[in-house]
């Protein structure tokens, strides 16, 4: 997600599940008397897709879909954990691949190989080697700059994590706090792959030097705090996703970049819940998920890249939304074993 229309996209979350609740009007199978007729998917709040297909899987599985979304995709993982004894639902999606490794430690998720996910692309973006995890999408968490910003100041635009700390960037890099935004959470891991444990203490510390500031959430630190979106803060550089320039574009020229080299690759999840009442209809929704049809519609309305690669993108995403080379990538086992250390240590360094 270049989350970057993100306060339509809450809009149109809301529309899409109204519209899922609506009755059917096609011939819906019917299912056995003994089979389970309702679903219940439990994703994160940032959860979207096209009202129609959604709808369809209704239609063609003869399911009734009910949709659950207790937050961001930290407190989804957390409330799998805290609900294990007395599932949420049946199917969840959006464990992201900074909170994978706690989701699997916990044994939240029961294994599924979908036929429908490519064994290539199965293998580039497993969490791990039990298949409890099933990869949907991809992203990019990158550093954006307001290219106009630097250029009206005649000012070179940063490039590295490196140069973020520099004397000539104080007071112009915004980011979401890690411990309370996914996103945010992503950049601290960044920082951890590429400056070291516990070396990543002192690169925030001369980010704090440098006149970081610290947003809430990814919306504060994009929306308000930024220069280059529609909000017109006074900041011209912002921790949100290499895709987010896509959607800024004006007459063919989008006014931000993503720096590629200060990206996290971000994986999104689905898995079958353990103790769901119907592992049947989440292994549906999962191949559903994975369904050209979906994976088509992921990048204009979940602002990631489809697990499958083979899925044709928008003809902007080729121009201004490229990935990273070389992401920063660091093992979901490492990150599950050290976030909450990470975040405590950080927050007693920059937040104080």
């Amino acid at each position: 997600m270049s989350r970057t229309q993100l306060a339509g996209l809450a809009v149109t979350l809301a529309g899409a599940l109204a519209l899922v609740g609506c009755t059917s009007g096609g011939a819906a199978p019917q299912p056995s008397a003994a089979a389970p007729t309702t679903l219940t998917v439990v994703t994160h709040d940032s959860f979207n897709l096209d009202a129609a297909l959604l709808k369809k899987f209704e239609e063609s599985s003869g399911l009734k879909v009910t949709y659950v979304a207790p937050g961001d995709a930290g407190t989804l993982v957390n409330q799998l954990v805290l609900t294990k004894s007395s599932p949420l639902g049946d199917v969840a999606y959006g464990i992201d691949n900074t909170f994978a490794g706690r989701a699997l430690s916990e044994d939240v998720t029961t294994a599924y190989a979908s036929p429908a996910l490519p064994t290539l692309d199965a293998a580039a973006l497993k969490a791990d080697d039990t298949s409890r995890l099933t990869p949907i999408d991809f992203g990019d968490t990158c550093v954006n700059a307001d290219t106009r910003w630097f250029e009206a100041k005649g000012m070179a635009v940063p490039q590295t994590l490196d140069d973020l700390a520099k004397p000539e960037y104080k007071d112009l890099l915004v980011v979401p706090n890690p411990a309370s935004s996914s996103p945010g959470m992503a950049f601290l891991a960044a920082t951890v792959g590429a400056k070291g444990d516990p070396g990543y203490l002192d690169y925030w510390g001369a980010l704090k030097a440098n006149g970081v500031l610290v947003a809430k959430d990814w919306t504060e630190a994009y929306s308000v705090q930024f220069s280059g979106s529609a909000g017109k803060g006074p900041r011209p550089l912002v921790l949100s996703y290499s895709t987010s320039p896509a959607f800024e574009v004006v007459d063919g020229v989008a006014p931000t970049e993503g720096l590629l080299q200060t990206c996290f690759r971000q994986i999104e999840y689905a898995g079958v819940i353990a103790g769901a009442k119907n592992p049947e209809g989440a292994q549906k929704f999962i191949d559903f998920l994975l369904s050209p049809e979906v994976q088509a519609n992921i990048p204009d309305e979940m602002y990631m890249y489809p697990a499958v690669r083979a899925t044709e993108l928008p003809e902007e995403w080729k121009k201004f939304a490229p990935l990273s080379d070389a992401p920063i990538e660091v093992p979901a086992a490492t990150i599950a074993q050290n976030r909450d250390r990470w975040v405590r240590d950080w927050t007693d360094a920059v937040i104080g």
